[in-house]
């Protein structure tokens, strides 16, 4: 774009909820007035309900991390066919108000408990809107964790237990015993390229999408940019395709359909691939490996958590790395790592964290109850992680397989 888009270029009517994450809300533009925003979706900085924090004094305030992580590293790792176009759009504070008192009441109850728009924002990001459009049905899938680790760096306590089990499998029994709303999926079978195995995978995602009603992230259907209800959607009730005449019936004949489509489209694209590939190769020590190498290099620090004391890599830090990845990287010894590496290997597992909390956007033209061929696959929520995580994560790593342990679970993980 030649000149930046401003927000209040259009009406808050214009634009409906979508879909939210830890971070960021998304609205997507269902205007006709401003061509330019046709086929977007605005993404927004969230904040805690209780952040009441005066407004940044800076004249200019920086693009969204978003952009620049984008740009600068995703795109040498994702071929840009597979990701959305990002653009900076300007903001203001009064439209923000307004957009959230119109729409504050449709985000799921949870998420109002918790956050907010952060309307202190003076830039947002501009996406390309994969989930709308009259007839489109787009399926997001967050894969998670595509691999089991390598043992080099295992404890005796956990080498049986992590090459054998897949950390999603760990940690869904670990919130089975406090969520009511099991899931059977198995990562590794999405991951398999072998049809069995990804139908299952596919069958999994949606009996726990119906179970919980949709209220779990890692599965959602969207209808010509309407996001799918199992109560409200399921057994034969139809959903009214906005602007036209047509409904479609999500029944058991839909699910069976979808699961054809899906599962074709899978086998064929290299996304899952690309994914699984970037966890491994960016997460060769495994939390555990990484924590060691750190207690070397930082035993002071290390006595307060992984990382607690490491300040967030600048944009040109991830450029070095990124220049690292992508040549001397792949020589290292990993088995044996140089604890003067110790700062790219915090980085390397920044990455990997981001590939592992993705999501995947599979998008079908949809006519006469039948799904046409798949329009497109993209990878999106490739969001930017802060090294204050690390130390959470160190903990919560130790917490899933002490207590899958415990429990006395054995279950095997085919890669």
């Amino acid at each position: 774009m030649m000149s930046r888009l401003h927000v209040a270029d259009s009406r808050p009517e214009d634009w409906v909820y979508v879909s939210e994450g830890g971070a960021t809300i998304v609205f997507s533009y269902r205007g006709t007035e401003n061509p330019h925003l046709k086929g977007r979706v605005l993404r927004l900085r969230k904040v805690h309900l209780s952040d009441n924090s005066a407004v940044p004094s800076a004249e200019e305030e920086p693009d969204d991390p978003m952009i620049a992580f984008h740009r600068d590293v995703i795109s040498y790792l994702v071929p840009q066919a597979f990701l959305p176009d990002l653009d900076v759009i300007l903001l203001n504070e009064s439209w923000l108000d307004a957009l959230e008192r119109l729409r504050d009441g449709d985000r799921p109850l949870e998420r109002r408990k918790k956050d907010k728009i952060d309307k202190r924002r003076k830039k947002g990001v501009l996406a390309t809107d994969l989930v709308g459009g009259d007839g489109i049905v787009a399926v997001e899938i967050k894969p998670k964790w595509g691999f089991l680790p390598r043992e080099h760096h295992l404890s005796q306590e956990t080498v049986s237990i992590k090459t054998s089990t897949c950390r999603f499998c760990m940690h869904s029994y670990l919130r089975s015993q406090e969520s009511p709303f099991p899931t059977d999926y198995c990562p590794m079978d999405l991951y398999s390229r072998n049809e069995a195995r990804v139908v299952k995978a596919i069958h999994d995602l949606w009996d726990a999408w119906v179970r919980s009603d949709g209220s779990l992230n890692n599965f959602r259907v969207f209808v010509s940019g309407k996001v799918i209800k199992p109560s409200r959607d399921l057994h034969g009730s139809a959903t009214e395709l906005p602007t036209t005449r047509e409904s479609l019936i999500i029944t058991d004949d839909f699910k069976e359909t979808l699961t054809g489509t899906l599962t074709s489209l899978l086998l064929d694209t290299e996304v899952l691939d690309i994914i699984s590939g970037l966890q491994r190769t960016l997460d060769e020590l495994d939390i555990e490996g990484l924590s060691k190498l750190y207690s070397m290099t930082a035993p002071d620090d290390a006595k307060s958590g992984l990382a607690s004391v490491v300040a967030d890599p600048t944009p040109e830090d991830w450029r070095h790395f990124i220049a690292c990845y992508q040549t001397s990287y792949r020589t290292w010894d990993h088995a044996n790592p140089d604890p003067q590496n110790i700062q790219y290997y915090l980085m390397s597992y920044l990455l990997s964290a981001t590939f592992k909390d993705c999501s995947i956007i599979l998008r079908f033209s949809q006519c006469d109850q039948s799904l046409q061929l798949a329009r497109s696959v993209s990878i999106i929520d490739l969001d930017l992680k802060p090294m204050r995580k690390l130390r959470g994560w160190e903990e919560l790593d130790r917490m899933i397989v002490e207590r899958y342990k415990t429990g006395g679970q054995q279950k095997r993980c085919s890669p």
